[in-house]
């Protein structure tokens, strides 16, 4: 992210200087584009931190359902759903192992849009999947196809999209939950079938085994606070029950797809009671846990501050200076041929390598008044966000976290994941809202 940070900056600038230069004022009126550049740069800081304040209320909410859900259990729920399909996917893990436990936790949070409850998870279960590592120092396939399924992971809630779209006065904030999920399966499934194909090409080398590699780990956990973490339930539901939800979800999105735009008002208010309602039934005290998991929000809104400023003034910066406008005219004409605008570039250039820095993008596409949260380019970066993840910080924090160097075909897996998974968004989305 330093260098991508860096380089537009440095395009802005120079790009800037070039037409500075050459720009002679036809009336007295008219402003320099250093001078222009200069204002965008101020006001995109302002605009940074009051989308975050905004960002604030919204994120607390859905944090405090979160929270809720946590707690009545329902991450337990999933995992045990998950184990019977995640027993065949990985059948060089025992079933009874820790990793495999870590890993339906990690995907469970996933699922629900608990990044941060699902890192911790991932990092453990990398650190059980080495244990099993007979080469240390290089990726198992097993840690391949986890990382892999965990960069594309089935997405039913992208709760953090909802809200930044809430916060940008989007009608219809939820309207990406077909689209997002629909992206997450196909890219789910193309993460599988890569990592599947693409290891009889990247044999294990014995010889690269890293020596004493075990004295190394005490490094473990340095992306992460260490923490007790809950453990999966060592039972699973019957094979039955998983695969008939697995192909109610899978039918469920032709229909999302179909009536998205007559159910999308509901699917808000029916989350809110639904999880509300789920947390009650289980025992939980809904007001004190909604209240903890409210403040979480509120810190999350908080620290997001200071990287919306960096990609937002970046941004503002890049388009001011006409930078944008130039990539935007030699690309789109291609790219549009087949439904993708050039507007969301940046947003699927960005997102396999920082994080923050797509969050950021997003904000500025869904606050861009030529563009908006309900425009087709608006529901397209939202469903890139949340379908998604960042690849390359997945791979650096988690092979990282147990010393692994030769990665072979994980990022070869990842990114064809990732580009699945923006042709999916880009076909659902063109279809409903195009």
């Amino acid at each position: 992210m330093n260098i991508i940070f860096l380089v537009i900056i440095l395009i802005a600038f120079f790009t800037t200087a070039y037409h500075q230069l050459a720009w002679i004022p036809a009336t007295a009126d008219d402003i320099a584009p250093m001078q222009a550049l200069t204002t965008a740069l101020i006001e995109a800081s302002k605009s940074s931190v009051e989308l975050a304040i905004g960002l604030v209320g919204v994120m607390a909410f859905f944090l405090g359902l979160m929270k809720v859900a946590e707690a009545g259990g329902l991450l337990q729920i999933i995992a045990r759903l998950l184990r019977p399909l995640m027993v065949r996917l990985f059948p060089d893990v025992p079933e009874d192992h820790p990793a495999m436990g870590a890993m339906i936790m990690n995907m469970s949070a996933n699922a629900l849009g608990l990044g941060n409850a699902a890192t911790p998870f991932g990092i453990r279960a990398m650190q059980e999947l080495d244990k099993l590592n007979p080469v240390k120092g290089t990726a198992s396939n097993a840690m391949v196809l986890f990382l892999a399924i965990n960069t594309s992971s089935v997405t039913l809630l992208p709760t953090g999209v909802i809200a930044l779209r809430a916060s940008a006065g989007s009608v219809d904030p939820a309207g990406i939950i077909s689209t997002t999920l629909f992206a997450t399966l196909c890219s789910t499934a193309a993460a599988i079938m890569a990592a599947k194909f693409y290891q009889r090409f990247f044999k294990v080398d014995a010889s690269q085994t890293t020596p004493d590699t075990d004295s190394e780990t005490a490094n473990l956990l340095t992306q992460e606070p260490q923490q007790d973490l809950p453990a999966a339930p060592s039972t699973a539901y019957p094979a039955w029950v998983s695969y008939l939800t697995l192909l109610c979800i899978i039918a469920f999105v032709p229909l999302a797809i179909v009536y998205g735009r007559s159910i999308g008002s509901w699917i808000i208010p029916l989350f809110v009671v639904s999880l509300l309602s789920f947390g009650a039934s289980r025992g939980v005290r809904v007001y004190e846990v909604f209240v903890e998991g409210a403040k979480d929000g509120f810190n999350v809104a908080i620290k997001i501050i200071p990287y919306l400023i960096a990609i937002l003034v970046a941004i503002a910066m890049f388009r001011e200076s006409g930078a944008m406008q130039v990539m935007i005219g030699a690309v789109g004409s291609v790219t549009s041929l087949v439904g993708f605008p050039a507007e969301a570039l940046p947003m699927a250039l960005l997102r396999p390598l920082s994080g923050s820095g797509a969050y950021g993008v997003v904000a500025a596409t869904l606050q861009d008044p030529a563009i908006g949260p309900d425009s087709y380019v608006g529901y397209l970066v939202s469903t890139l966000q949340g379908s998604t993840e960042t690849t390359f910080y997945v791979l650096a924090v988690y092979f990282g976290s147990v010393q692994v160097r030769q990665i072979r075909h994980a990022l070869a897996a990842g990114l064809t994941a990732d580009l699945v998974g923006i042709i999916a968004a880009t076909a659902a989305c063109y279809y409903l809202y195009a």
